[in-house]
């Protein structure tokens, strides 16, 4: 039942002189071994693809998003429904989001992107162009309009825990506030500051409703470490989250690395960050998936991370391979009838040519974005899978080597 003993972690193989690891989380629902890509299933559900095609694919765990199911169909029908695994019939580990990350990034009208350009303009007052303000933050908590129908409502640190521990995943994040590179250093400071406060509330109250959620498994509850491209704040936060602890003595079960940041420093800052987090707990990195950056940031001590990347771009037609990236849609793959690629095990690569995804597309058929979010899904999860099984076998840089000399970002027209 709700036994904080159901969760654990597992270091098993390190990188020489850096942070990186192999490892073994172990949920309720079942173990996930690490470097590990947790795909998105926003809605309960990774958009196009089957959750049992995702088993087949070598997905360990999933992650959908406690904002979007809050608002539909709504946390009390999942709970209803035995959890988010029962509802979604995934029989494997779950993650959810606090929520913090959309109520705020949509609020203010930004893409869902961890990584941004930093400029020189410096507000406090952040919204992207032509967008209308959605979300207002205090010190309390954001209160928000949906994007679905307008309606107004509110966040808080307790109300994004009781909506998670609702929707049952196996691991949960603390509600945080999301700045952008835009925002002054005051700001970050102050937003800090509240971000901590919050996490104090947020294991408060993940305390009082594993007791009263006895029926429930044991939900592991992590923070979110937030300080934009600050040392001194990234640090700050590390200490100061890993110092928490609830009523009961509850620490946190872990970290999440979050934030906005430059592509660039990603692997500097998760090296900060992981300078100060406890080596017996895991770490995960919100919203990363290009190949360059998985490498980046796993040897630099990240150990799961999430992204919807690899399934949206395939929704707009683009493919990844051992080269790069490249549009299926365009004119060159009319005739083109080899498979996605030749190396690839998954069942689009198997079965189909470049040819009919790229007729899939003109024709405007659903199953195109089905057999192309088949194929990035299964790239990335194998991807990282390899990744393990270099740092196990002591090959990492070599194998690091090898894949980002073959990638270039895009196949281009000969």
């Amino acid at each position: 039942m709700s036994d904080p003993e159901a969760f654990s972690f597992a270091v098993e193989t390190r990188l020489a002189g850096r942070h990186g690891r192999s490892g073994v989380i172990s949920t309720p629902h079942g173990d996930i071994a690490t470097p590990a890509f947790i795909p998105v299933g926003t809605k309960a559900t990774v958009k196009a693809v089957l959750p049992e095609t995702m088993r087949e694919l070598g997905a360990q765990a999933l992650l959908a998003n406690a904002y979007h199911l809050y608002l539909q169909p709504g946390s009390d029908i999942v709970d209803e429904a035995g959890g988010l695994s029962k509802f979604m019939n995934w029989p494997g580990p779950t993650f959810t989001d606090s929520g913090g990350f959309q109520v705020m990034s949509l609020g203010v009208g930004f893409k869902k992107v961890l990584a941004m350009e930093a400029v020189d303009v410096r507000s406090d007052d952040v919204i992207a162009a032509g967008k209308e303000r959605l979300a207002i933050v205090d010190d309390d908590g954001v209160t928000f309009r949906s994007h679905l129908d307008g309606s107004k409502h509110r966040f808080t640190p307790e109300v994004s825990m009781g909506i998670q521990h609702r929707l049952g995943a196996d691991i949960i994040f603390a509600f945080d506030e999301l700045t952008t590179l835009l925002n002054t250093r005051a700001y970050q400071e102050k937003s800090l500051q509240r971000t901590h406060e919050w996490a104090q509330r947020c294991i408060d109250e993940h305390e009082r409703l594993t007791a009263s959620r006895t029926h429930r498994p044991y939900q592991a509850l992590f923070a979110v470490i937030q300080g934009a491209q600050y040392e001194d704040l990234r640090r700050k936060a590390c200490r100061e989250l890993e110092s928490i602890r609830g009523a009961a003595g509850t620490g946190f079960d872990g970290y999440g690395i979050g934030g906005a940041l430059e592509k660039h420093n990603l692997g500097t800052i998760v090296g900060w960050c992981c300078d100060e987090l406890p080596e017996d707990k895991p770490r995960h990195m919100l919203g990363i998936s290009e190949p360059e950056d998985i490498f980046v940031a796993v040897e630099n001590g990240a150990d799961t991370f999430d992204c919807v990347n690899p399934s949206r771009v395939a929704r707009n037609a683009a493919i990844y391979v051992a080269e790069g990236r490249f549009n299926i849609n365009t004119a060159r793959f009319r005739r083109d009838f080899t498979p996605i690629d030749e190396t690839c095990d998954c069942y689009t690569c198997a079965n189909y040519t470049r040819a009919y995804i790229h007729h899939l597309f003109k024709a405007k058929e659903m199953l195109a974005s089905t057999l192309c979010t088949i194929h990035n899904e299964r790239y990335t999860i194998r991807l990282v899978d390899r990744i393990r099984e270099s740092i196990e076998g002591g090959y990492f840089d070599e194998y690091k080597a090898e894949t980002l000399g073959r990638w270039k970002g895009r196949i281009r027209t000969p």
